[in-house]
């Protein structure tokens, strides 16, 4: 790998700790922010929930505008934009303006994540060095998530305020770092409209200018909006509002698959889900995210409401999670090239579900040298488990795709966060309600009931993991083939 090429991965890779980090640093600083603020649940709930409706919303039109516009242009224009808001935030007197500079950063996020990616997919060679550069990559996100636990702790000490300014101070670098090193061959130049096939349509060739297909991104992004909307709500909105706009959503849904059957420049190619390998990576995403998130806002309740531990206690005792930072880009690159990505994944999601079963006997004095082999082995499994889906979700998508790829891969991964908090949330709080057994007994078997939720989703996750290709084999003599005597050649350039 060039040392130019070190430099755009390592630019890359800031890019996703960012994300990674700026998540987890508000996760921790909230109970800061409603003290000094004031503000009400519902309002402190939007503050976390604006980030995610930006992230899922607008993460497909994020993808396929890195394919017609540009890579390089819809990384950096949204990394500048990041920038800006989240020190809006930092500057913020009142709730609402924290909600408008959440849904703002999350849906720059929505851009800058897709463009990234393709970045890699596009602009590294086929082979180790894509394999390393893929997984360093994934590996650095996991991690900048797992460290902001911790410095997210540290700055809200100090005052909150640098949960917001430092992400300033990272994009910056990152920004400075990116203009003159991310690649100018991705400018938009043109694009061929393809039928639902993948074949050029007729009368279109590749110098035209590109064509954002605009009924279909304003119906899926209102789809995926409203549904994002629908599930971080479901447990603490009345049922009827829930199914309102639940069907709204899969009103809006439908006529976006009508829209895209019939555009020449489809948003998304419908022919794209024929490729079997994207499907299972995305289901599997979706289903190994949605337990990882429903395990960590279980066991950090667990930490901090039954056990009283603090928010820095708390933030290193979870810090074992953070284990795939180092062993992404360094075994599992390895385990890849011995074992393929099919099994390596196969097992990383074996070893989630052994982890989570191994951390439902919840007590109240358990000891944390018996939790820490769970949290360990939940971090090794998102070593091995989230590089190769990204791989493999990437993996036979024509280059003019791979925006639209990764695109609709971070939106399984995200749909998966909210499906899983959501999900756990529910249990916890309909078994909390029924518990016969007064305060602390109650919650605790609350909390082990909503512990299942992980459990299962990884044992779907098993399931519908992807499989390795099968490639077909030419059957050849075990001995070398006479010379033919007599007759015309065989096509295969052999005597028959």
């Amino acid at each position: 790998m060039s040392g130019r090429s070190r430099g755009v991965l390592l630019v890359l890779c800031g890019a996703i700790f960012l994300e990674g980090v700026d998540v987890a640093m508000l996760n921790v600083a909230l109970p800061s922010i409603r003290a000094e603020l004031g503000l009400s649940t519902g309002v402190l709930q939007w503050v976390m929930s604006a980030y995610v409706l930006g992230y899922g919303g607008f993460m497909l039109l994020g993808g396929r505008a890195a394919d017609l516009f540009g890579r390089r242009r819809m990384f950096l224009l949204p990394l500048a934009v990041f920038l800006v808001f989240s020190g809006l935030g930092g500057l913020a007197g009142d709730g609402w303006t924290l909600v408008l500079a959440r849904f703002v950063t999350g849906t720059c996020a929505a851009f800058l994540m897709p463009a990234g990616l393709s970045v890699i997919t596009t602009g590294f060679p086929a082979g180790r060095q894509r394999t390393t550069a893929l997984l360093v990559y994934s590996g650095t996100g996991g991690g900048g998530f797992s460290v902001g636990l911790v410095v997210g702790g540290l700055l809200t000490a100090a005052d909150w305020r640098w949960v917001f300014f430092a992400p300033v101070v990272l994009a910056a670098l990152i920004l400075a770092a990116g203009l003159p090193l991310i690649p100018r061959t991705e400018e938009a130049r043109g694009t061929e409209e393809v039928r639902t096939d993948g074949t050029p349509a007729a009368g279109t060739t590749a110098g035209r200018r590109p064509r954002l297909d605009l009924p279909g991104a304003v119906t899926v992004t209102a789809a995926i909006l409203l549904f994002v909307l629908t599930v971080e709500r479901a447990t603490h909105a009345p049922p009827v509002q829930t199914l309102a706009t639940l069907a709204a959503s899969l009103v809006l849904l439908l006529a976006f698959v009508l829209i895209e059957h019939r555009s020449p420049a489809p948003l998304v190619r419908p022919g794209i889900f024929r490729t079997r390998s994207l499907v299972r990576a995305n289901l599997t995403g979706l289903l190994f995210t949605a337990g990882f998130f429903g395990f960590q806002f279980i066991a950090v309740l667990y930490l901090r409401e039954l056990r009283g531990w603090s928010t820095l206690r708390t933030s290193f005792a979870m810090l074992a999670m953070g284990a795939d930072v180092v062993l992404a880009p360094l075994l599992t690159p390895r385990l890849v090239r011995r074992f393929g990505t099919a099994r390596v994944i196969l097992g990383g999601l074996l070893l989630a579900a052994v982890a989570y079963a191994a951390f439902l006997p919840l007590g109240m004095d358990r000891a944390y040298a018996a939790m820490f082999p769970s949290l360990l082995l939940i971090g090794v499994a998102f070593a091995l488990v989230h590089g190769p889906l990204t791989m493999t979700a990437t993996d036979g998508v024509a280059e003019r795709e791979q925006g639209l790829a990764a695109g609709l891969l971070y939106t399984s991964l995200q749909f998966g966060a909210a499906l899983g908090l959501s999900a756990a949330t529910a249990v916890a709080t309909a078994v909390a309600g029924a518990a016969t057994a007064p305060g602390d007994a109650g919650l605790l078997t609350a909390y082990r009931t909503a512990l299942l939720v992980p459990l299962l989703t990884a044992v779907l996750a098993v399931l519908l993991s992807p499989r390795e290709r099968r490639r077909r084999r030419r059957l050849r003599p075990l001995t070398p083939p006479k010379p033919a005597l007599c007759g015309p050649a065989a096509p295969d350039g052999r005597g028959e």
